[in-house]
């Protein structure tokens, strides 16, 4: 009976001397690296040598949105869009597809089809709470109203986003070359247009976040002033994989929709 209590207690002392804080299978006093996360494979000093996690990521985002007015007729119509869009995330760099499908609905004038497609990708850059991408990409032509704007535009942007605390601050600015071909007394393009945004947004937390932007775009028809938007937009995670986002913009400039809003779900992993 003494020799099992004696034993107890000496299992009992070697059991609590033994700390491993990061669970990494290597004792404190011989793991160079204190703080490895738990989904690393690490060597006998306890540093990283592989990561489980995959650097590999994607989303999936179905989106659904309604205007009372159509931005390439500049007529106060009902327009309802459904869209898809695919992402590929491989550590800073990203890659992004997004097509839509549009309907008018009114009496006087009622057609449907493919918006244009966009093709693009997307560099971040970050030190400690700044943030900067550059993007580029396509816009493929798979909306034809037969005013020849059945050609390929080419597109690039740079974002900025700055955190303080909670609060966000973030501007975009972009800049499409446009390459559709004239009609005269019909059609007028630019060659190239310009859009800038500027907004501030707040985090409630790691799963609520909440912004209002002011958006200035040009019009890719000669002679028609800016358009301008106010907007309010919400991002809601559901979960480590399912989020939904809302946005509704309101037009001040007669070019824009008076309403817009646009609700989205998305799947990341």
């Amino acid at each position: 009976m003494m020799k099992l209590f004696l034993f107890l207690i000496l299992f009992s002392v070697t059991l609590f001397a033994y700390v491993d804080g990061d669970m990494d299978g290597v004792e404190d006093k011989n793991d160079l690296c204190l703080s490895t996360p738990f989904t690393d494979l690490v060597g006998l000093d306890g540093c990283s040598i592989e990561s489980l996690v995959s650097p590999h990521h994607f989303s999936v985002v179905a989106g659904i949105s309604l205007s009372d007015s159509n931005y390439n007729e500049l007529s106060k119509i009902e327009t309802l869009t459904t869209s898809l869009q695919l992402d590929y995330y491989y550590k800073n760099f990203s890659l992004s597809l997004v097509t839509s499908h549009y309907k008018n609905m009114s009496k006087e004038y009622s057609a449907s089809g493919m918006n244009d497609t966009y093709l693009g990708a997307a560099y971040q850059w970050a030190y400690k709470d700044l943030y900067m991408s550059f993007g580029v990409g396509v816009l493929l032509p798979t909306y034809d109203i037969g005013f020849n704007n059945n050609n390929t535009d080419y597109t690039g942007n740079i974002n900025l986003s700055y955190t303080l605390k909670n609060i966000n601050i973030f501007a975009v600015y972009g800049h499409t070359i446009i390459n559709d071909e004239d009609i005269e007394d019909v059609a007028l393009y630019q060659d190239s247009t310009k859009y800038s945004t500027l907004g501030l947004g707040y985090f409630f937390g790691k799963d609520l976040y909440v912004s209002a932007y002011y958006n200035e775009s040009d019009s890719v028809y000669e002679d028609i002033e800016k358009l301008k938007t106010l907007s309010l937009y919400s991002y809601y995670s559901l979960d480590e994989n399912y989020f939904i986002t809302a946005n509704y913009a309101y037009g001040i400039s007669d070019s824009a929709s008076d309403n817009y809003i646009t609700l989205k779900v998305g799947y990341y992993y």
